[in-house]
This record gives structure tokens, sequence and C-alpha cells, in this order.
């Protein structure tokens, strides 16, 4: 950020459509993060519709606790206390919805009541207030309430490793001390996310793609990304968490995705080393990693930025790197436009809303990528495979498990291996589960598979899906 009928299988695939079974991400949730255009602009959804038109899958949005709650509710963890304001939230999660799109939440920011007059970035004082805030922001996007979507991703905190957006970095003695307390931090809103939502996946980190690890008089307090890492890791214990966030941004801004960086700083180019660094230090194996923010500022709005023809050139660049990468299952564009409320000029199109000459190219190197068009990797071998469809416009206008019909047919090359009708109901999530009946996966083949799917109410949607044998 650069301006202040449910089946257990369905949660486990959705995983793992985040980190294939395979030497490069076959499918990334791609998009942006623009508030300024998305959330609060008068031509907000038109912009929401241009994103959809850009291919985006996935939209990121923070929540700021201090504005959500100016004033200490009575029931913190309840979603519809008095004291809370979702409107704008509401209204951006519900334009999203209507068009298809996932929305990752990132929650930052403490208000005076919880941190004794300080900023907002200043750790709560209380960690069982965070806690319930993170609950209530979860439990009212569980899908649960009609006319509150359902809400899959979240991250704690923003880039904590800056003082920008977390203090104190550094004790009175010059040690480092934000990674400490952002384990806490985070620790307390993954368990408030999941008391609300079982179903949420949850990253933590957040971190900023450098820092300098000791405090230099006049310059801002910052953790490099490795070094922070290392430090939550230390402090962090046993609580599950989903995936690790990164901003990968070059530094300066005007360096291409390839550029590598001193280490324990950590650019796209980092990623192999960091990745070893995360998992020794965690004791996991391949973590996950999301991506959620990335950008090239242009010029002239941003006079040390790179041109509009190099900003075209390395958005396939960056998006190619990351889908080499297993790991990466997300990659958010900051920003979509520039305009009079972001400090940044990372847009693919102009403050009048003129595209620049990355637009296109950003379409491009996203559709192949979406996981509303997923693949799912089964055994080979294996006969009916199920397949989780993603169908969130129909959240829109149906309730929860309200019948979906679909017809299903499965394709080798040109040749139809089967063709099935039935109905589920639709999940919580906005997906259905399909069952594949008739076909036999081999080892080391792929099948498209088309899903016809409609309801009483709605028209008819079609997802096509790639299904493979490992």
């Amino acid at each position: 950020m650069r301006s202040i009928p449910r089946l257990l299988f369905l949660a486990s695939l959705a995983a793992a459509l985040l980190v294939p079974a395979a030497t490069a991400a076959d499918r990334m949730w791609v998009g942006f993060h623009d508030d300024p255009m998305l959330r609060w602009d008068d031509t907000r959804v038109d912009a929401m519709d241009r994103a959809r038109g850009n291919e985006a899958s996935i939209l990121r949005t923070i929540v700021e606790w201090p504005k959500v709650a100016p004033t200490r509710p009575a029931r913190a963890s309840d979603p519809f206390d008095p004291a809370y304001q979702f409107g704008d939230v509401d209204e951006f999660i519900r334009n999203a919805q209507q068009r298809g799109l996932e929305v990752l939440i990132t929650l930052w920011g403490t208000p005076q009541w919880a941190n004794g007059g300080q900023k907002p970035q200043a750790m709560p004082r209380r960690l069982a207030d965070f806690q319930n805030f993170a609950r209530a922001v979860a439990t009212r996007y569980s899908g649960r309430f009609a006319g509150y979507p359902f809400v899959r991703f979240y991250t704690i905190w923003n880039e904590s490793n800056l003082a920008t957006f977390l203090v104190p970095q550094f004790d009175n003695k010059g040690r480092i001390v934000s990674p400490r307390n952002y384990a806490k931090l985070a620790k307390a809103g993954i368990a408030g996310i999941k008391a609300g939502n079982k179903r949420a996946l949850v990253a933590i980190g957040e971190t900023s793609s450098n820092g300098r690890d000791k405090q230099r008089p006049r310059l801002t307090d910052t953790v490099a990304p490795a070094t922070f890492m290392k430090g939550v890791a230390a402090a962090w214990g046993k609580v599950r968490f989903d995936a690790w966030a990164q901003h990968p941004y070059p530094f300066p801004v005007n360096q291409k995705p390839t550029q590598l960086v001193r280490y324990p700083n950590v650019t796209l180019k980092s990623f192999p080393r960091f990745e070893k660094d995360l998992d020794a230090a965690f004791k996991r194996k391949n973590i996950p990693i999301w991506i959620t923010e990335y950008g090239n500022e242009t010029r002239p709005g941003e006079p040390k930025g790179v041109t509009e023809a190099q900003q075209a050139a390395y958005i396939p660049q960056a998006l190619a790197m990351a889908r080499k990468d297993a790991r990466v299952g997300m990659f958010i564009w900051f920003v979509m436009q520039d305009s009079q409320g972001s400090l940044w000029q990372s847009g693919i199109y102009r403050n009048d809303g003129s595209a620049k000459r990355a637009q296109p190219r950003f379409g491009r190197a996203a559709r192949p990528l979406s996981p509303i068009d997923g693949k799912v990797n089964v055994r080979g071998g294996s006969r009916n495979p199920k397949i989780t469809v993603y169908l969130r416009e129909y959240c829109a206008n149906n309730p929860v498990g309200t019948v979906v019909g679909y017809t299903v047919r499965a394709f080798q090359g040109r040749r139809l291996m089967t063709v099935r009708q039935g109905t589920a109901a639709l999940g919580t999530d906005c997906t259905i589960p399909v069952r594949v009946t008739g076909l036999r996966v081999a080892k080391k083949k792929s099948y498209r598979v088309t899903v016809d799917a409609n309801t009483a109410t709605t028209a008819s949607i079609v997802r096509t899906l790639t299904v493979a044998g490992a």
C-alpha cells in the first residue's frame, strides 16, 4: 500500500489451485489494488468493469481498522455492531462479486481508542481488540449473511517491516523488535479470521522489498524483509498460516523485474533463496507465496520512473517470472490507473483514463492464468474426478443453497470423452462441486472440461477447466 451443501474437499482444492503440483504456477490469481479508483472514486463502477475487462480475477483492498471502528464497539466481534462503518467496503465487495472477482482484504491500522491515542501504525495495547476486529470482518464476509459476500483471501497488516506502517521497528537500544511484535499481531489476526470464517485463507508478512536492519538518522526505520521473516518465525510457534505475502518491487523504482538486490532484501529474482530460508525458518515445506503488490511507476508522473514502453515490456516479464515459480499463487498490480488519490504512477491507465502501452499487455499475460477457468491435477488412473467450479456472479442474485443445474463435458483434444448433467447446491464461497462422471484420467494426459451452469433465475455461465493426470 502506497497510500494510507458444503464439502470439505472444496477448501483443500481451493488451496491446491494456489500451489499447483508442477514446476510452474499453472494458475494464479491476478488483479489490481487501487482503492482510490475502485472503491472511492465517483467512476468506481466503471473502473471495476475496466478491471474485469483487463482479465483481473482478484482485487485487493485495505480495510483500515481506525476508519471502520472510529469508536470502540460494544460487541467488537459482532460484525453488525452499530459502531462499525463498513459501507464503502460492503459496496466494493458487492461490486467485485457481481463481476465474478475474488477479493483480498488486508487488515491494517489501529484506532486511537485501542493504542492509547497514538498513530495507526502503533500496536494495539490489547491483542484481543485486534482479534475481535478481525473476527468481525471475517464473519461479515463469511457468506453466511444475505447481501454480504464471501471473501476468500486475507492478509495481516501492510509492509510491517517499515515504520511507515508498523512502529516501533527498533527499541531504544537499536535492537530489532518489529518481527516479534508482528508475530503477536498476526497470530491474533489469524485466530480472529479463522473464528469468523474457517474457510478463509490468510497470508502473513506483507513485507516490502527492502530495508536497512539498522537505524539511520533522519531516515524511516526499516528492516530487510528476509531479516524480518526470520524474526517472525523465531517468535511464531505452531500457528498455521496459508502463505507468505511479499511486495517484491524493484528498488529503485526504475529497475527491471530481473533486478538482483543485496540479500536480505527481496525482489522477484531473490525468490529462490528467500523461499528456501522461509521453509527453514518455519520448519515447513513449500510455503506458498502471494505477491500482494508489484508495479513500475512511469514518467513523467514519477520523474525517476520507467518509460511507458519499458513498463509495457516489464509487465509480461514480471508475470512470467512469477508463473515460473510453482509457489506463487497470486500477483497483484499496484495500481490500475494513475489518479489524484494515489501517490504512485504505476497504473496501466493515465490520469485522464487513456491507456498506457502496458494496458493490452496486462490482459494478454493475465488471461491464461485465471483460476476461475482452473487446472486440477489428479492421480493418473483416477475415475470420475471431482472439480470445483467458481460461480461467484451467481451469489449476487441467488441465496446460498440455490440449486445450480449443469452440463459437464470432457474432451481429450477434440474427442468428446463424456457428457453428463447434474445439479449441485451453491456454496457459501460461491462454488459448486462437479463430478466428471465417466472420465478416467490417464497419467500425463490432459482433458478439457466444460461446465455449462445455470439457475432458475440467472443466465448460463460456461467455465472451461483443465484436468491433468499426474
